[in-house]
């Protein structure tokens, strides 16, 4: 599989590919579809029958979707396929995020009916964040509704994207018969138990014109994006199939065009052509850019090309605790070859580890390698200290690759162990899971522990692997909003820590000048404090700068109004003063510790509440009821639009307390046929009466 004449691994036969879009639009059924047709399980496994192969855990199986990402080696028309099923609720977005960072190019699947929708928005964002190329799959279009048109135009409207269908469907809906193929222009049918038989026939009449038309609009924009063929085009020279193909190719790996495709993967019809394509259209290994990493104590810019010959270097990207082998670490990678038996270093941690077993990967079946080369991706079994986001390389050569940011957790719960044994039980099973995970964190303080995470899915999922998987009987509060603290204007402080008992004492004075940070330079804070060091002739001698710094950092956690974390706070120390017997780290410390706090009381401190993106998708008769409730939950509607035949889609703003225990709300409002999603968009002030129920601990 994918090797070439010396036996090596051919990396222009490697794919490295993620199935990504928002939660129901198809993606596990496709994933399901391709390792049946590559012949990697022989039966197929349905969602909807708690069967599927890539959904493996019991919470996923029980709820019919996808929670982590499954990778999977498959074998193509002589290729090698990594591919990874993504998750498509919102609450687990952070697993799209790490699987887009190593991913090379991506399969983006849409519900026929729905079109784009919210998680798909998230998706296509995160993957133009990381520039990753992708081909869009139109899938459903089998069900009643089903437009592939409206698909291709939302794509347009909602992302900005430039779609350019590459296929056309025959027939929609319960007519939905196969595909025409505007490359080869011929009708392609699928048939047999599983849609094993494909037959390609002449267009019928009835869309031959449609076709032609689809085909003429295909050619036009291929070819806008390659000089050499707007020339032959120009000049009315004849272009055959193979340069439109090579031309859409390069478009496609510099994201300039997304091929559109079309199919049904329940009703097995397409999912072969869209292979087909995926070996035609996305990169491979050697068409994506060198990575670029830093060394990681010179800092010096450095690259590693995907050739077995180059130090190694990889990216670990996910963890999970298999209960039978231990901990697994994923990783890509991206140059030189990873071999049992070799001992590297941790760069991000500056320790070593060794490698003791590799294995590839088949869902939650696994097969033991001894190397993994350049542009694979494949699991290590036994690290140590290595977690999402790491980088192993080789020890004389280290290099530390960008690691994977996550968003930061948006409501949390208290949990309490039911016994002592539990209590036991539960660090070891929080530690594990944090270890997976890095959205969720976890808190310990006198009286409780508390869990943090990006929505009440996500941490009813956790609590319950908590319970199942590792054996903790343990009491759940009710789940509560991650509020935030930042202040509105600017003040200066001038703080003096002094402290005398007996023999030398402590003293440090420093002056800081506090703001509010602007939101579009938010990014460059980290742990929501963004600190300046602006003093001169020495006022603060230079090591007492870093633990200053620290202080104020470790302030920020606890907050000052209601013991939330402060966000959004410029810190700028202009001057200070040092005492040359009595002066310490600590005395620098507290002090820094101390103007923080009293900066915010004095900038006019407020607090923040997570604000969600909403999108309820309604029948029409129940639209006024609802665009009601989600006004009274303090909501603001964005957008209205039709949705299909008898359905509106309403769109608003709505803060995330306000949003506890909706979905059983909106199945009494509408007679259990209206759905929603909701995902976090940003921190805004909250009012004063919340605020003040805030201070209070009242909500």
């Amino acid at each position: 599989m994918a090797k070439n004449a010396t036996g090596k691994l051919d990396l222009n036969k490697v794919r490295n590919i993620g199935i990504i879009a928002h939660i129901d639009a198809g993606k596990t059924t496709t994933t399901e579809r391709v390792l049946y047709y590559t012949g990697m399980v022989h039966r197929i496994g349905e969602v909807h029958e708690g069967a599927a192969t890539t959904d493996y855990m019991e919470q996923e199986r029980e709820r019919g979707i996808t929670i982590t990402s499954a990778a999977v080696t498959a074998a193509w028309k002589d290729y090698q396929i990594n591919l990874i099923d993504t998750p498509g609720h919102v609450d687990f977005t952070a697993e799209v995020q790490r699987s887009l960072r190593v991913l090379d190019g991506g399969v983006v699947v849409f519900d026929g009916v729905a079109g784009v929708e919210p998680q798909s928005e998230t998706v296509w964002r995160q993957a133009d964040q990381y520039k990753v190329p992708r081909i869009c799959f139109v899938n459903k279009m089998d069900r009643v509704g089903a437009d592939f048109d409206r698909c291709v135009r939302m794509i347009v409207e909602r992302v900005n994207g430039n779609p350019v269908p590459i296929q056309m469907p025959y027939g929609q809906g319960d007519d939905f018969k196969g595909i025409i193929d505007l490359f080869t222009m011929e009708l392609v049918t699928f048939s047999g138990d599983n849609g094993n038989i494909i037959e390609r026939h002449p267009i019928p009449e009835s869309h031959r014109e449609s076709a032609e038309t689809l085909r003429t609009e295909m050619i036009e924009k291929i070819v806008e994006s390659d000089e050499f063929l707007t020339e032959k085009y120009l000049m009315e020279e004849a272009i055959n199939n193979d340069e439109l193909m090579a031309a859409l190719r390069v478009a496609t790996i510099t994201g300039k065009i997304q091929p559109v495709l079309c199919g049904s993967a329940l009703k097995n019809k397409g999912v072969q052509l869209m292979l087909d394509r995926v070996l035609d259209l996305l990169p491979s290994p050697l068409d994506i850019a060198a990575v670029k990493g830093k060394h990681p104590k010179t800092e010096e810019d450095l690259e590693r090309r995907a050739d077995d010959d180059e130090p190694l270097a990889g990216l670990v990207f996910k963890i999970i605790t298999d209960p039978y082998v231990g901990r697994l670490a994923f990783i890509r990678v991206y140059s030189g070859v990873l071999r049992t038996g070799t001992t590297l270093q941790n760069s991000t941690k500056g320790s070593r580890e060794r490698i003791g077993r590799i294995v590839r990967m088949f869902a939650d079946r696994r097969e033991d390698i001894e190397e993994v080369h350049a542009g694979d991706i494949a699991a290590i079994l036994g690290l140590k200290e290595t977690f999402t986001g790491d980088t192993l390389c080789a020890p004389d050569n280290p290099i530390t690759l960008e690691s994977i940011k996550f968003p930061d957790p948006v409501i949390e719960v208290a949990i309490e162990p039911n016994s002592k044994a539990d209590q036991d039980k539960m660090g070891v099973a929080l530690r594990r899971l944090a270890e997976e995970d890095p959205t969720f964190k976890v808190e310990v303080d006198e009286s409780q522990t508390k869990l943090r995470g990006m929505g009440e899915l996500h941490l009813e999922v956790l609590v319950d692997r908590l319970m199942r998987e590792f054996g903790v009987q343990a009491t759940v509060g009710r789940p509560r909003v991650a509020y935030r603290e930042t202040i509105t204007r600017p003040a200066r402080i001038d703080t003096i820590f002094k402290r005398q008992s007996g023999g030398s004492g402590q003293y440090a004075r420093v002056v800081v000048e506090f703001e509010p940070l602007p939101e579009e330079e938010q990014a460059l804070s980290k742990d929501g404090l963004f600190f300046v060091d602006n003093t001169k002739g020495g006022s603060v001698p230079r090591e007492f700068i870093r633990p200053t710094e620290n202080g104020m950092r470790e302030a920020v956690q606890g907050g000052v109004l209601a013991g939330y974390p402060v966000v959004g706070i410029k810190a700028t120390l202009v001057d200070g003063a040092y005492h040359d017997v009595d002066s310490s780290e600590m005395a620098f410390k507290i002090a820094g510790s101390m103007c923080l706090k009293e900066g915010v009381q004095k900038g006019a401190p407020v607090i923040l509440e997570p604000s969600m993106k909403v999108e309820v998708v309604v029948p029409d008769e129940f639209t006024g009821s609802v665009v009601g409730d989600l006004s009274s939950r303090r909501g603001i509607i964005s957008g209205m639009e039709p949705r299909g035949v008898g359905t509106t889609t309403v769109r608003a703003t709505v803060p995330l307390g306000e949003m506890f225990g909706y979905a059983t709300n909106i199945r009494n409002m509408t007679q259990g046929r209206g759905s929603f999603t909701m995902e976090f968009e940003k921190y805004t002030i909250a009012p004063q009466s919340i605020a003040e129920q805030v201070i209070k601990g009242g909500r």
